[in-house]
């Protein structure tokens, strides 16, 4: 899978749990999920389950950041750091 294809599985599910499908502009890949009232502790729980289930790799407790899933961008590089592992 290459990391657009990453970066498109994120984003929908994003957009469809937690943002009720809203239009894909709606998104920027930038932009803080928890400053933005995307994510909170729960829906970051959420989103680890889908990365593990989604790219068959576990999140471990050290990578369980902030630094790591507060952004799309932020997420992509996680999941393709951990794919190249």
């Amino acid at each position: 899978m290459s990391e657009s294809e990453t970066r498109e599985k994120i984003r929908a599910m994003i957009l469809d749990s937690f943002l009720s499908g809203a239009a894909p502009e709606k998104l920027k890949d930038d932009v803080s999920l928890e400053r933005a009232h995307i994510v909170d502790s729960v829906r970051t729980l959420e989103l680890i389950m889908f990365l593990e289930e989604t790219f068959g790799f576990t999140v471990d407790n050290d990578d369980a950041i902030p630094e790591n899933f507060d952004t799309v961008n932020a997420i992509v590089a996680y999941v393709e750091r951990k794919r190249g592992a």
